[in-house]
């Protein structure tokens, strides 16, 4: 089945042709996915079967909780205990890992609520839930009266009481709900409107500023509404809607339909690189690959209580947010690559290239002195990957241009002027030096046994030419599992066009591409 692209942009966030490869079916009416980040299984819940089932790669879809208090989102706290709205209890409650069950909200005013349906978590540990009254309704829920008279969207914070956060009469049936990247806004939709709403996070927690994002979330032709919503690492909404998801851009327009072949009740992202989009779609359980994660959620760290990540799981990626990112200096490590006299300088090898202007035009090597000192005082691993060869370049086979005008031009010979570090970015004291003879780091280099023996897996990627040696480390490194950080101001080329073709077409695939002073800030 072929996704609708209706604005370019779409393809950068997943490919047209994807597939949607269903992992389980069979089941009543599924929801409320999630991914455990250090398990690594999904979670969802049948509601009609009062049921929750768990799925992995390795045993597929099993049996975990019945009944399960006809059970609809779900998803994890900083600690990675579960928190599950309840539509049989009209409750949210929390779940520990040995087992004890705390219950987090079940009346406000004095009334049970109607029925907690989505949930997410915000960095502060303050809960949003919705409280539609599907929970109420025959086979969703237990049917019963409702007390409340409305259906509201509610924040709780540990140990406290529910607040109402948005005006009574607002929503008819408030349903999905997620924050942007940046969490100064939370979107809200409606299923009986067809829309989604966005406020203003204040700083109290409390929600200012309503105003509708995005209407006409409905079809005559075909069967869905939005429920289930979530938002990526770039700020994109992704909310179920008529033949599948439907993706708008932050500023509410709506860039492509994924297609699915079943009403879709809800998403999450999964998968040891959350790149895997997993959807509750009425009967059956599917995945599909994307080229985008989502936006950073405090669960995504993958640490439980008491204690660290479990060994041998995956670590989290380094989840950006619209401008902002979030490392870890202790599994960072920062290349910097081909910044040789030669390469860059004017009186180089390679000067007629064009590339000391495009370099002077990018200030790389000031942008990347200034980015490499901040990480080694952050713990950072620098390394110095540089092109060298031998006098008469034995070893460097005459397969393509690049190389046949290196050994025209006497280039990047050990111990010369040109195959030296620009002044400025020589090694420090506990700097390694990598040395290859190709364009990617990686060929033929101990750079992996550096990696490996820092126990670094996050990749600072700098230096020379960006659609050359940068992309081709970054395609690499990607593949062999690596995250890519590419600060786009800490690279250059040999002229302008260049560079934008590989940092805003290859490179989205297979890194965050981002600027020297957003990783200053992610490092802390």
């Amino acid at each position: 089945m072929t996704h609708v692209t209706l604005r370019s942009e779409f393809e950068t966030l997943i490919d047209p042709y994807a597939p949607v490869a269903q992992i389980g079916t069979g089941f009543d009416f599924t929801e409320g996915p999630i991914w455990h980040p250090v398990d690594h299984y999904l979670l969802f819940s049948d509601m009609p079967a009062d049921v929750r089932r768990r799925w992995d790669a390795r045993r597929g879809v099993v049996e975990v909780k019945r009944p399960s208090s006809k059970c609809n989102g779900m998803t994890y706290d900083a600690e990675l205990n579960l928190v599950v709205c309840e539509h049989a209890t009209s409750s949210l409650v929390r779940e520990r890992p040995d087992g004890r069950r705390e219950v987090l909200a079940s009346h406000f005013g004095g009334q049970e609520l109607n029925s907690p349906n989505d949930v997410c978590v915000h960095s502060s540990g303050a809960i949003y839930f919705s409280d539609p009254w599907y929970g109420r309704m025959p086979v969703y829920g237990v049917e019963r009266p409702r007390q409340l008279g409305f259906q509201g969207v509610y924040r709780v914070v540990p140990g406290g009481e529910p607040k109402l956060v948005v005006e009574r009469s607002l929503f008819d049936q408030p349903n999905g709900l997620c924050f942007s990247p940046d969490e100064r806004l939370l979107y809200v939709n409606d299923t009986v409107q067809a829309l989604i709403r966005v406020f203003d996070v204040n700083s109290d927690g409390s929600l200012s500023n309503a105003r509708v994002f995005a209407s006409g979330i409905k079809s005559e032709l075909e069967p869905g509404l939005p429920d289930g919503m979530k938002c990526d690492q770039h700020g994109n909404v992704w909310v179920t809607a008529p033949g599948g998801v439907w993706v708008y851009s932050p500023r509410g327009e709506l860039l492509g339909k994924v297609r699915v072949s079943e009403l879709v009740a809800n998403l999450t992202w999964g998968g040891p690189d959350f790149r895997t989009l997993y959807l509750t779609s009425t009967h059956s359980v599917y995945a599909i690959p994307t080229k985008v994660g989502p936006r950073h959620e405090p669960y995504m760290s993958g640490r439980r209580a008491g204690g660290g990540a479990s060994p041998g799981s995956s670590p989290a990626a380094p989840i950006l947010s619209e401008g902002e990112m979030r490392l870890d200096p202790q599994r960072c490590a920062m290349i910097i690559q081909d910044l040789q006299n030669d390469v860059i300088m004017d009186g180089g090898a390679f000067a007629e290239s064009g590339a000391p202007g495009h370099a002077k035009q990018q200030h790389v090597v000031e942008n990347v002195r200034r980015l490499a000192e901040a990480a080694r005082a952050r713990g950072v691993t620098i390394i110095h990957v540089w092109f060298v060869v031998e006098p008469g370049a034995p070893g460097v086979t005459l397969n393509a241009p690049l190389f046949e005008g290196l050994v025209d031009s006497k280039a990047m010979v050990r111990g010369s002027w040109g195959a030296a570090p620009v002044p400025g970015l020589e090694p420090r004291p506990g700097d390694f030096v990598v040395e290859k003879m190709r364009m990617s780091a990686w060929e033929g280099t101990r750079l992996e046994t550096i990696l490996k023996a820092t126990g670094r897996d996050m990749i600072i990627n700098t230096g020379a030419w960006t659609n050359m040696s940068i992309e081709h480390t970054a395609r690499t490194g990607a593949d062999k599992g690596y995250f890519m950080i590419v600060p786009e101001d800490c690279c250059s080329t040999m002229n302008a066009d260049w560079h934008n073709a590989s940092i805003n077409f290859a490179m989205q695939n297979v890194a965050v591409v981002t600027r020297a002073d957003a990783v200053i800030r992610a490092l802390g």
